[in-house]
């Protein structure tokens, strides 16, 4: 045994990749051409993070529009977008530093997936020799396709969440037989709805317990067994490094968050300003048996906003102390977010993408080396 360590999923698309992006949604490239591009950076991404010791490596979402937007629309700027969906949706968060991302808003039924996270697993598994993990997007973001307060003409709001849960959950399976090892339920929105910002009418309607019903519903679909790689992250958000709900208290959203029956959590803690205090929180409201699977806790311990690179040692030493609250057996070590959940990022503290993008590598071994040293002051690696 050994203390598991796994990312959350995305890392900085770079520069060229980016300019490939924009020319096409300015009709400059092809597919073909962008495709081109999205093979490389994810062949880069795999080998490379295969480099550090992962022992579960991903593409870095490098196909991808945004971790959430992907089933809907070929990039970020919306081209290629899915039908019964227009552009105009409500804002999915602001940002500390001003800036916004906006979803789509549904126009119709029924509601379907355009691409599912299989073909990014497929694609994956060719250039891949470790096992492979792939992050989706939660019910709970995509219920914020339906508007707010207005019902879609001949597609009533319970119809849409039906068909909702029936697509995220195909999404899972069809990753898992893809030859997914891991599958990790990205759940940000959790921490932004308890916020309640006055610019994000949304936040203020207290809908994080429909959301965590919303996601039980997906989830509770798969038996203990399966349940037991299903994960949910959280985080406060992480898009050209600023953040959308760090100032929201980790107590108002862990208690609801573990009532998910999901076998494992990614939790943003790097760069939580008292961290103790959290594990304390998480130990106290983690689950031993959520119907029938043991709750691992992934600690963050890796902040990929700062481009300060934390040495093994100041890993090792947050687990260790994460350890005194969260049994050993069930303790994990993540970063605390995505390295560049959306597409086009510049990483503004890093000084571009493609320094971001090297950096989060040796990050990622930091964090590899700490979970070792971990492990071996808890007695883990004798046991193995």
């Amino acid at each position: 045994m050994h203390i598991p360590t796994e990312p959350v999923g995305s890392l900085p698309r770079p520069a060229k990749l980016q300019a490939a992006i924009a020319a096409y949604d300015a009709g400059k490239i092809t597919k073909d051409q962008l495709t081109q591009e999205q093979d490389a950076a994810c062949l880069d991404s795999i080998k490379r993070m295969e480099a550090t010791g992962s022992p579960i490596v991903s593409d870095g979402e490098q196909r991808v529009s945004s971790f959430a937007t992907y089933p809907l629309a070929d990039t970020l700027a919306g081209t290629g977008l899915a039908e019964n969906l227009a552009g105009d949706g409500q804002y999915f968060a602001i940002f500390t530093d001003g800036h916004h991302r906006q979803l789509p808003r549904l126009t119709g039924g029924p509601f379907r997936y355009k691409t599912y996270a299989a073909e990014y697993v497929e694609k994956a598994k060719r250039m891949a020799t470790k096992p492979i993990k792939q992050a989706v997007i939660a019910p709970s973001m995509l219920a914020l396709l339906y508007p707010l307060d207005d019902e879609v003409k001949g597609y009533t709001r319970e119809q849409f969440l039906s068909d909702l849960c029936d697509e995220c959950e195909k999404d899972i399976r069809k990753a898992f037989k893809a030859g997914a090892s891991r599958v990790s339920i990205d759940f940000t929105e959790g921490r932004l709805a308890c916020r309640n910002d006055p610019k994000n009418p949304w936040t203020g309607r207290k809908m994080l317990a429909s959301f965590i019903e919303l996601n039980n519903r997906v989830i509770d679909r798969f038996s203990a067994e399966e349940r037991k790689n299903i994960g949910i992250h959280t985080c406060p958000g992480g898009d050209c490094d600023s953040t959308h709900s760090a100032d929201v208290d980790y107590a108002d959203l862990l208690p609801s968050m573990f009532k998910m029956n999901a076998g494992y959590f990614l939790i943003q803690l790097a760069s939580e300003k008292d961290k103790e205090r959290v594990y304390k929180l998480i130990g106290e409201y983690s689950r031993r048996d959520a119907n029938g699977v043991p709750q691992v806790a992934f600690i963050g311990v890796i902040n990929p906003q700062n481009p300060r690179v934390e040495t093994p040692q100041e890993v090792c030493d947050d687990l260790i102390l994460a350890s005194k609250y969260i049994p050993k057996e069930r303790l994990g070590a993540t970063d605390d977010c995505g390295f560049s959940p959306f597409s086009i990022d510049v990483k503004p503290k890093h000084g571009s993408p493609d320094v971001a993008r090297d950096i989060a590598f040796q990050k990622i071994k930091s964090r590899i080396e700490g979970a070792r040293m971990a492990s071996e002051k808890l007695g883990l690696e004798a046991a193995a």
